[in-house]
């Protein structure tokens, strides 16, 4: 079994952070558990703010439009990361898109606007969906799986297209365009991040995407998408980054830390979390190859919307930041995090774990040559079935 990096550990850019905007009610548990966190905008702006002091680069504004599932308030997602990109100076914030609520060339101006008003900090997460429910609420047409993803590749392409294209045109199944013309064109274009976890997903992030959002995971399985997303980037000329969802709980002890974690799982709203399960499973397991977001997602998982305990940032922050590297080793650029009390626990992660992240990076850099950073961060058990799947035929992992 192989257990060497796939890449120099000296040759990472440093492993970057964004957090969960709480701008739906509910917090980001389905748990009965107090949330000392705010829906509001008020409560979102010192977020956001303390959030950038702190060490975050990116934050991610939630797209729901209507109650649900726990959710029965929310703020829309582009206006409300507007607000945020608005009241920060360094902070790059995620609108998540539905292709079907949208006309493209008409998001691709709003964004085109905001970036002159934000120095060129909006980023959009394109959701392909798999609220069936809320888009047909809201009148929109719902396509099966497969076609929801050539939606939003169509969707990406003409958001490109108007951002860099004088008398653009498109002609595709879903959207068409003829003749457009910008001005003015953005100077940076926004990052482009999307999730899903099928095969057509994968595909069309090695495609179109620059970034691809993982739902929480072992190091084994995110290992899997790194290899195979990245070898799909590769066949079209491209590198693609990546993100992994994960929801952290950092204490003093461990003990602390598991405590926490089983109090949010045994005081879950479970009526709730298995509406959304049973949801968001039948969406899932329309990809034709039954590989969708959540196919096999457990009840205790789907208390954390993306299955962000999988990931298992839960101990002290030495524990944590270890397991931080871990991902970064194999490939993971951001790291995606929920909290139960969102403001506190923002401030305390960027106190505590953030700047050991940092010095576990310089000492790996620092490395002599030859040495093994994996086996000098303790993570060789940890690793070794992730190292073994990146080195596989055909694995491609970004630097």
């Amino acid at each position: 079994m192989s257990t060497s990096l796939p890449r120099p550990a000296s040759e990472l850019a440093p492993v970057e952070f964004a957090y969960w905007v709480p701008n739906v009610s509910g917090g980001l548990v389905v748990s009965n558990l107090p949330q000392r966190t705010s829906h509001e905008p008020a409560y979102n702006i010192e977020t956001a703010k303390a959030a950038e002091k702190a060490g975050f680069t990116y934050a991610l504004s939630q797209v729901r439009y209507a109650a649900s599932y726990g959710a029965d308030a929310q703020h829309e997602s582009t206006s409300f990361s507007l607000a945020l990109l608005l009241a920060t100076e360094k902070l790059k914030v995620i609108a998540a898109v539905h292709p079907y609520f949208w006309p493209p060339a008409v998001l691709a101006k709003w964004a085109a606007t905001a970036q002159a008003l934000t120095g060129d900090r909006l980023c959009l997460n394109v959701v392909s969906g798999w609220f069936k429910k809320e888009a047909l609420d809201l009148g929109a047409q719902w396509l099966e799986h497969d076609e929801r993803y050539e939606q939003s590749e169509e969707f990406i392409q003409i958001l490109r297209g108007a951002w860099t294209t004088d008398h653009f045109a498109f002609q595709g199944k879903h959207f068409q365009v003829g003749d457009l013309n910008f001005r003015p064109q953005p100077d940076v274009l926004p990052e482009i991040f999307q999730g899903g976890n099928s095969t057509a997903a994968r595909q069309m992030a090695g495609r179109v995407s620059d970034w691809y959002f993982m739902n929480g995971n072992t190091p084994e399985g995110v290992a899997e998408q790194v290899a195979q997303v990245g070898g799909y980037a590769a066949e079209n000329g491209r590198a693609i980054k990546f993100g992994l969802n994960a929801f952290a709980v950092v204490r003093e002890t461990e003990a602390e830390a598991v405590e926490v974690l089983d109090a949010i799982i045994a005081n879950a709203d479970a009526d709730k979390v298995n509406d959304f399960g049973n949801a968001v499973k039948e969406a899932g397991q329309a990809a034709k190859d039954g590989k969708g977001m959540w196919a096999d997602s457990e009840f205790k998982d789907l208390v954390q919307y993306n299955d962000g305990f999988r990931t298992g940032l839960i101990g002290t922050p030495e524990q944590v930041a270890r397991r931080v590297l871990a991902y970064r080793l194999i490939g993971v650029d951001l790291v995606l995090l929920g909290f139960l009390h969102v403001k506190e626990e923002v401030e305390a992660f960027g106190e505590s774990v953030i700047p050991r992240v940092r010095e576990l990076e310089a000492e790996l850099a620092a490395l002599p040559e030859g040495t093994d950073p994996v086996a000098h961060l303790g993570l060789t058990e940890e690793l070794a079935a992730a190292l073994e799947t990146l080195s596989r035929p055909g694995a491609v992992v970004p630097v």
